[in-house]
């Protein structure tokens, strides 16, 4: 027992002579290097940059660890008319001879091999030189991604803009996001040659609509219309493959032999209508999908004013559906068309409790739901049946939300007070059991 226990106070000691050397030699790797600078500049003014801080090794040993640390900056979305990046780093070599000649240069994307080199082609040849062996800081590694290139290394950028960060974005566009705010739409058109007519519509897609695909097979063409919420009507001919802008959207077009196909990242800068262009009597079919942003959303109203002044009565909250646009209230039928949005249900509270004034002094105050009863619905007797048999029949009562005095009498009140509750049937059918009918039986003798 004596050399077990003797065994066991070596082992602590050890582990804490090692424990403590570890630390110190963390403590004396961390003192080796210089307080970091402050940030600098932002490679970029708009649409996500990068700046660096630097800080000196102290020792004349080799330091571990490293001496620059970067973060992004200038998150914010670019002008329209400022262009895209990577292309004016192509435009700045337009003034500089290439085998003796000038060029306009055009940016290559997404090159897998190298994406942060500046690869450039050459308008109307064809040519494709590598004019650079890195892109400027904050230039996209690739057109669909937030990872941006930092001195010639491209870095992942998560959806909230932070350096090495995981997080992305849902199919609705929003930044670690459930999917909840938007519904996936799919379909198909088949084209309908009618006599007279050179064009109809494949389908409406609502503004801010994203990862938009439409394949068309067949002999028809594809052109797409956009109307913003101002109602300006804009027309874009899809007439070869190539990238289109209409209303801040940018659209991947691909014509071939036998179909097209239009994509759209999104999200859409307008409703756009997909149209098609009739070219002979043969039909075309057309199949989408998109995702579409839930844009008519309920919400809890606050609650309503208390139903008495004093003595003890109660409030209640509504639900409205409202336009996610425009921030403004609409009719009810607009939240109905996404079985998404569950509706919520009204709360009720008491409200007012204290006693109401008396000549004799004080109302004795009851326990609140035998005080003032809740509002309730109070329903008719059923009308009779509308047929008397053949299943066809019904019948209708009305249902009123009443409140009841302290006396016991019932009075109509508004509606919004029996909402807590759902409101009782006012049509079913009745007789439904067949009608009598003649049965010939045999003749006499």
């Amino acid at each position: 027992m004596e050399l077990e226990s003797s065994v066991c106070k070596l082992l602590v000691m050890t582990l804490l002579i090692l424990n403590s050397r570890t630390a110190r030699s963390e403590e004396d790797r961390d003192t080796l290097w210089d307080a970091w600078g402050s940030w600098s500049e932002c490679s970029r003014t708009c649409g996500g940059g990068a700046s660096y801080s630097l800080r000196r090794c102290l020792s004349s040993r080799t330091c571990e660890g490293q001496n620059i640390k970067y973060r992004t900056c200038s998150n914010v979305d670019c002008p329209p008319d400022a262009g895209d990046f990577r292309a004016q780093q192509c435009s700045a070599h337009a003034d500089v001879r290439y085998q003796g000649e000038f060029h306009d240069w055009l940016p290559v994307y997404n090159d897998p091999e190298n994406p942060c080199s500046l690869k450039c082609k050459a308008k109307g040849s064809g040519i494709v030189v590598e004019l650079a062996p890195k892109v400027l800081d904050g230039t996209r590694c690739y057109t669909e991604s937030l990872d941006m290139c930092i001195s010639g290394v491209c870095q992942i950028v998560g959806c909230d803009h932070e350096l090495g960060s995981t997080s992305k974005e849902d199919n609705c566009g929003i930044c670690n996001g459930d999917g909840s705010s938007c519904r996936l739409v799919r379909g198909h058109y088949k084209s309908q040659h009618v006599s007279g007519k050179t064009e109809d519509t494949v389908v409406i897609i609502p503004y801010q609509s994203r990862h938009v695909r439409l394949v068309l097979k067949g002999p028809d063409h594809l052109y797409v219309e956009g109307k913003t919420l101002q109602g300006v009507r804009t027309e874009v001919m899809l007439d070869r493959s190539g990238q289109y802008h209409l209303e801040n959207t940018t659209m991947d077009f691909q014509k071939l032999s036998d179909k097209e196909i239009l994509r759209m990242i999104g999200p859409l800068g307008a409703d756009f209508t997909i149209k098609i262009q009739f070219a002979n009597d043969a039909d075309s079919v057309i199949q989408y999908i998109y995702y579409q942003p839930i844009i008519h959303r309920w919400r809890e109203t606050d609650f309503f004013p208390c139903s008495v002044t004093c003595g003890g009565g109660y409030q209640l909250t509504s639900a409205e559906c409202y336009d996610l646009r425009t921030g403004r209230v609409v009719v009810d039928q607009y939240c109905h068309y996404y079985p998404e949005n569950v509706k919520p249900k009204p709360k009720l509270q008491e409200c007012n409790m204290e006693p109401c004034l008396d000549s004799d002094g004080y109302k004795e105050i009851m326990p609140y739901d035998l005080y003032h009863p809740l509002p309730r619905w109070e329903s008719s007797p059923w009308t009779s049946c509308s047929t008397s048999c053949g299943g066809g029949g019904i019948q209708s009562r009305s249902v009123t939300c009443v409140e009841e005095d302290m006396q016991g009498n019932m009075t109509p009140t508004e509606e919004w007070k029996c909402l807590y509750s759902p409101k009782t049937a006012i049509l079913q059918p009745c007789n439904a059991f067949s009608c009598p009918t003649w049965v010939a039986q045999e003749w006499s003798p």
